[in-house]
């Protein structure tokens, strides 16, 4: 977890140095939202690349570990009925299991056309498969056991849910924006990602702004940031 107060107390002190600006809580919470589902999704870009990397190459191995490590906080599970997911925040959906014990496989819809016609790719109890039907829907395979009747089944999933959007929460008093942590909502990102957080929100802050100098401020930043991070 990453202090949103101390972020935003970073980055008004980078926009406000020499008077070059201000950020209200309501933009700072748009670009804070911003910045955390740019790093969370680059997890998976950075991971996806490394893998491919020529032999999984040992030079790698320990940015793999630290972005696995990163990825395993929103990993979490969940149950499904009657096909329902029952969990909204769905970033990626991992393993889908029927009792408690059956893998299903999940496959796409023209798949099952094609397994349906082959005893031996056919679906069944003990090999079932699964299609995505919506954001949070499934339809498994079999429906009906062969002695015609539904296959009703338990389900649970793993997946990764998607981080929960930052809350710089404030009262106004005499006009002003005060610091109220009651309705806090930090950041869940790791602890090392408070520096690049602040730099991107300071990016997005000065685009908005129309002030090169604190855009191009926060751009540079984070891209010394992210070279350093990769080295």
């Amino acid at each position: 977890m990453i202090s949103i107060d101390t972020v935003y107390q970073k980055v008004l002190a980078f926009a406000n140095k020499e008077q070059r600006g201000y950020i209200t809580p309501q933009e700072f919470n748009l670009f804070a939202d911003h910045a955390q589902k740019e790093i969370f999704e680059q997890y998976f870009y950075d991971l996806n690349q490394f893998l491919r990397a020529p032999s999984n190459s040992e030079e790698y191995s320990n940015i793999i570990h630290n972005i696995n490590e990163k990825i395993s906080f929103f990993e979490t599970t969940g149950t499904i009925n009657n096909g329902v997911l029952n969990e909204g925040n769905i970033y990626r959906l991992g393993t889908v299991i029927a009792n408690g014990v059956t893998i299903v496989e999940e496959v796409q819809q023209d798949d099952i056309l094609e397994m349906n016609m082959s005893p031996l790719t056919k679906p069944t109890k003990d090999r079932p498969v699964y299609v995505r039907t919506g954001k949070n829907t499934i339809q498994h395979y079999p429906i009906n056991l062969p002695d015609g009747n539904l296959w009703g089944w338990t389900g649970t999933y793993t997946y990764i849910r998607k981080p929960l959007k930052p809350n710089w929460s404030y009262v106004v008093v005499n006009g002003k924006a005060m610091w109220n942590p009651a309705n806090k909502i930090d950041f869940e990102l790791h602890p090392s990602e408070e520096t690049e957080l602040t730099y991107k929100i300071l990016k997005s802050a000065g685009l908005a702004m129309r002030r090169d100098d604190i855009a191009s401020s926060g751009q540079a930043l984070e891209s010394l940031q992210i070279q350093q991070e990769k080295q």
